[in-house]
């Protein structure tokens, strides 16, 4: 197991790293405003599932070699960054779909899809790979242990608290559409917002 000073120091680390609104934040707001709470929600689990295959990498050794590869790098941010500008363009043009929704339910997607969705925005995030890959290891006590276990936990760790601080960042997202939705022409507005962010946040990740 890692030491006490260690694990204390890589949850602060973690905190602050998870508090600062990156892709899976945005993109989590982003869907709770065009779909709703429930499917911000779903969309984080699947983040978390798949930043996961990153966890695993790393605690595999190949978190590294993939890192240390400028090609396979740029093709995982560019393809993600791609993906992210569909899905946001989607929302914005769908957005008056349930304009005449005086119930202002939010438009109906499939669990799975969101899930999906969610995933492949996980795994394509460069935040999260660089993280396990570069600043995980220096919190495992090398000296002593099994250093796959210690990452393990460690990763898992992170993974708890940004599925939980994103859900946090999901639900009141939710909840605020869920206001505007009273009114069908601030339905569009707020569908229409969650796209352009969507969008915004996949010319980020291309960009930065």
């Amino acid at each position: 197991m890692p030491t006490t000073q260690a694990l204390i120091a890589f949850c602060i680390a973690s905190l602050v790293i998870i508090l600062i609104p990156g892709p899976s934040v945005l993109f989590a707001v982003g869907r709770s405003l065009a779909l709703g709470k429930v499917a911000g929600i779903v969309t984080v689990v699947g983040n978390g599932l798949g930043t996961s295959v990153w966890l695993i990498a790393t605690v595999l050794g190949l978190g590294a070699l993939i890192a240390s590869s400028e090609i396979a790098f740029n093709i995982i941010r560019f393809g993600g960054a791609a993906y992210l500008v569909y899905l946001g363009i989607q929302a914005f043009r769908h957005r008056n779909d349930h304009k005449l929704d005086l119930g202002a339910a939010p438009p109906k997607q499939s669990i799975w899809r969101t899930l999906r969705e969610g995933f492949f925005v996980g795994v394509s995030n460069p935040k999260t790979m660089v993280f396990f890959v570069a600043v995980l290891p220096g919190f495992v006590n090398y000296p002593a242990g099994n250093i796959m276990f210690q990452l393990l936990i460690l990763g898992l760790i992170f993974e708890v608290m940004g599925v939980i601080s994103d859900s946090i960042y999901a639900i009141a997202a939710g909840m605020a559409r869920d206001w505007f939705a009273t009114d069908p022409r601030r339905l569009g507005i707020i569908t229409g917002t969650g796209g352009i962010l969507i969008v915004g946040l996949g010319l980020y990740v291309a960009i930065f």
